[in-house]
């Protein structure tokens, strides 16, 4: 594993850690910080009900992830890899019960939550960054996923 994804995993994590700390001690039921381009926004549950959901939003380019190959044939074509962020479990759908996020044949807009990853029992909203259609989705809900691994596969809009 490179050295910098540690790096920057293990950063994250603390960032986290302490800022669960602070939001304990002041009593604090939301908080959000930006460091070296990571944003993370933590939200307290009200008590009896399930984990808020928190956003995270990249706002410098990660280490490289692994390139994702499509299937032969579209190799020529413009279709984008929406990859997971950070390590975590993969959600497709904000409860057992709901509806999935994002299905095979949808179209996303920017800003779009595609998919739930948690971590650290957090739940990380996933966002597109591109509008188009999505023509694969690359893992099951529950399983487990690392840094840099495809989600999705997207058709953009012209």
């Amino acid at each position: 594993m490179d050295k910098r994804l540690k790096t920057s995993e293990r950063e994250a994590f603390r960032l986290i850690e302490e800022m669960l700390q602070l939001m304990e001690s002041r009593g604090l039921v939301e908080l959000e910080m930006e460091h070296q381009g990571l944003r993370i926004r933590l939200k307290k549950a009200a008590p009896g009900h399930a984990p808020q959901v928190v956003e995270y939003v990249a706002g410098v380019p990660h280490p490289p992830a692994p390139a994702h190959e499509l299937p032969p044939g579209d190799a020529e074509s413009h279709r984008i890899v929406i990859k997971s962020p950070m390590v975590g479990t993969f959600y497709r759908a904000p409860a057992p019960d709901a509806p999935p996020f994002a299905e095979v044949g949808q179209d996303l807009e920017v800003g779009q939550v595609v998919c739930i990853l948690e971590a650290m029992k957090l739940m990380n909203e996933i966002k597109s960054e591109v509008a188009g259609r999505i023509t694969e989705i690359l893992v099951e809900s529950g399983s487990p996923v690392e840094f840099g691994q495809p989600l999705f596969v997207v058709e953009p809009s012209a």
